[in-house]
């Protein structure tokens, strides 16, 4: 039996959530495992000082009254004999681009199932002045999970998936966007230079791919692959002819 398994930031009662759950459900057995309230912002975290009370609310329904990543542990840990096919975060009210990754609770959760080699999706919605709009999204993520279950994408896939506001032109895959400011949790809203490529140890641009700013601002869906190895490669081999130097002498 193919398991996917959801949680979030927003809270066990989140409509992004419940709008997923939904959408996802002739698709394979769903077990939902989600913070007790709204824990944004909250990025890696883990519970360390305070007792965790995991509850079962309903059929394959649990809370925590911990961070996303507490959820993903403690679910993998006490649920599952053989590892879930995939984990879902989201959809989380409002996008996670650029430097915001760093702090989001919905990427972290989908970076802690795939450092236990369960692929991983988070899927963010971004919204306007008008109430958020989740169908259109939820439907593009279950197309997506089905492909990848179809495709049988295993390991430590964890993909960052960003839908934008206004009617969906397509699907892009992105690079994070990166600036040399540090805006807080709007990376929409911020005039913060997110587009240009970040430049190599050559002053090059690393890569040509667009940003998943630019692309949410163009209307396309982001999909952009993160990786656990956060090694800076061109620093450490700069780093090491530098060793070399200074313990030659």
């Amino acid at each position: 039996m193919t398991v996917i398994l959801l949680t979030n930031d927003d809270g066990i009662d989140a409509e992004g959530l419940k709008t997923l759950e939904e959408a996802l459900r002739d698709l394979a057995h769903i077990v939902v495992v989600a913070p007790d309230q709204e824990r944004s912002a909250v990025s890696h975290g883990l519970t360390l000082h305070t007792p965790l009370n995991f509850k079962e609310i309903g059929p394959d329904r649990y809370v925590l009254n911990g961070t996303p990543a507490d959820c993903i542990l403690m679910a993998l840990r006490q649920l599952f004999v053989q590892m879930p096919d995939l984990v879902v975060s989201g959809i989380n009210h409002g996008a996670n681009l650029g430097d915001d990754i760093i702090y989001s609770g919905t990427v972290a959760a989908a970076r802690e199932a795939a450092r236990h080699g369960v692929p991983s999706l988070a899927v963010s919605q971004e919204y306007d002045d008008r109430p958020i709009r989740f169908k259109a999204g939820a439907a593009f993520v279950r197309d997506l999970v089905a492909a990848i279950l179809r495709n049988g994408r295993g390991g430590e896939l964890c993909l960052n998936v960003n839908i934008p506001v206004r009617k969906i032109k397509g699907v892009k895959i992105t690079r994070q966007g990166c600036s040399q400011q540090v805006p807080h949790f709007s990376a929409l809203e911020s005039k913060t230079d997110y587009d240009a490529p970040p430049a190599g140890s050559e002053g090059s641009p690393k890569t040509n791919f667009l940003s998943d700013r630019q692309a949410i601002r163009d209307h396309y869906i982001s999909i952009t692959p993160l990786q656990r190895d956060q090694t800076d490669y061109g620093a450490a081999q700069s780093l090491l002819q530098d060793a070399s130097h200074l313990f030659s002498k």
